[in-house]
């Protein structure tokens, strides 16, 4: 999984298969995690996806070992 930067108050996770599965956000001094999916169309689908059971999970900070440890149990 890897965390790419959107800007300063969003960042992107991906899966190790590279695929888009949520965005952090900063909202009210934590980082919350929201849950992304795609639709048969290809359309986003908000709360969705692989990581749904993850949606609105907080973060204090972007520690990539801590978010693998907690959404990637391998």
């Amino acid at each position: 999984m890897h965390i790419q930067k959107i800007n300063d108050g969003v960042h992107a996770l991906h899966d190790k298969a590279g695929l888009h599965v949520g965005n952090f956000k900063w909202i009210n001094g934590q980082w919350k995690f929201k849950a992304v999916g795609y639709g048969p169309a290809g359309q986003v689908m908000p709360g969705h996806g692989p990581l749904s059971d993850r949606h609105n999970a907080c973060f204090d900070r972007l520690d990539e070992a801590a978010i693998h440890a907690q959404f990637f149990q391998d």
